[in-house]
């Protein structure tokens, strides 16, 4: 019962410190002004802004409400205890609660501009050929997991499959609340080291991956980044991924190139044109934002705390197969021998780390 007890008092005092990082007064003004405009005659006019004010709404609201809850909820578990009336049925119910709290612990830490924002998440092949490809897959399918475990929803927006097997790069749009400030930490080179699957000798195998992490930004979120069209090259072709007789026959996929700077972004998935154009261009929106903050973090050493742009010398993890099992962040030091639930999705208590580090 004592024990109980404590647990009860370490939350009262746990989220009492977290209150106070969360800054609700902040979050209520910024709840009042979202709900002012959403209530604007003239908001639909422009959809996209709509949607996004929308969305920043709920998102704020649950905040709000999650915060207010825990507090209530804590209090008459403290309440409880005060006058005597606590036992072991309210085991649950503090367990039920620590699991909140620590979700709204991790939640507070996410104070970026764009933390709230869903996830563009790119994986791209390194050197190697079918082994680097096939890891690119694996960790296509880690991520796709992860997101699974979050319940967040996944889109392919462009997928370029190896010749024997695996994929050369891949790109997802991950939507969900605070899908990019949990996946910006992702970004960088992974290490696969492994027999070869792929070699009768299964000879031991080191293999390369890159993942780049953008948070989906519409174009009134970046009012800076201007596209010129005479800065545009369009190219068209037929899309090379499985979807479905139409987009095979006809040159849906689109492939886009900014002149000025030489970035280039491609979109094949969608069944007509027109949505792989607005894909694409949306993809190097920002992707130019991203550029710029490199620029910038060249020149300050530092953005937003810490920058670190996904390059290939920038090796984040390294994950080992053969001779013996791990997965270590070299980052944070956190590492595990259960490789298997790492790869199938289970990143927490790596994505954690380095968010409570960043």
């Amino acid at each position: 019962m004592q024990d109980l007890k404590d647990r009860i008092k370490t939350l009262s005092e746990k989220f009492g410190e977290i209150k106070k990082n969360f800054k609700l007064d902040e979050k209520k003004k910024e709840f009042s002004a979202l709900e002012a405009e959403s209530m604007d005659s003239d908001l639909w006019s422009n959809p996209e802004n709509a949607r996004s004010v929308m969305s920043k709404l709920s998102a704020v609201q649950d905040e709000i409400y999650e915060v207010n809850g825990l507090e209530e909820d804590i209090s008459t578990l403290v309440g409880l205890v005060k006058v005597g009336e606590m036992s072991k049925d309210f085991t649950k119910e503090v367990e039920a609660l620590e699991t909140r709290l620590d979700k709204l612990n991790k939640t507070s830490f996410l104070s970026g501009k764009y933390d709230t924002k869903n996830a563009i998440l790119t994986i791209h092949a390194g050197q190697g050929g079918t082994e680097a490809m096939d890891w690119t897959s694996m960790l296509y399918r880690m991520y796709l997991r992860y997101c699974e475990r979050n319940k967040w929803t996944t889109e392919v927006l462009d997928l370029s499959a190896g010749e024997e097997a695996g994929i050369k790069s891949v790109t997802l749009k991950v939507e969900g609340t605070y899908a990019y400030g949990y996946l910006k930490g992702e970004a960088g080179t992974h290490r696969l080291v492994r027999q070869s699957p792929f070699n009768a000798d299964k000879l031991r195998q080191t293999s390369f991956a890159l993942v780049e992490v953008l948070p989906e930004l519409a174009e009134l979120d970046l009012p800076d980044i201007k596209i010129k069209d005479e800065d545009l090259e369009w190219q068209f072709f037929r899309a090379s991924t499985q979807g479905g007789q139409n987009v095979q026959k006809v040159s849906t996929a689109v492939r886009l190139k900014h002149k000025p700077t030489g970035v280039t972004v491609t979109a094949q998935t969608e069944r007509f044109q027109v949505q792989n154009r607005k894909i694409a261009m949306d993809l190097l929106r920002v992707k130019l934002w991203a550029l710029e903050q490199a620029k910038e973090a060249e020149e300050k050493k530092e953005i937003k705390g810490e920058f670190k742009p996904a390059s290939w010398g920038n090796q984040i993890r390294s994950y080992v197969l053969h001779p013996y099992k791990m997965v270590k962040d070299l980052r944070t030091d956190v590492e595990t021998s259960n490789t298997d639930a790492v790869l199938d999705g289970d990143l927490d208590e790596f994505i954690e780390a380095e968010l409570l580090q960043s």
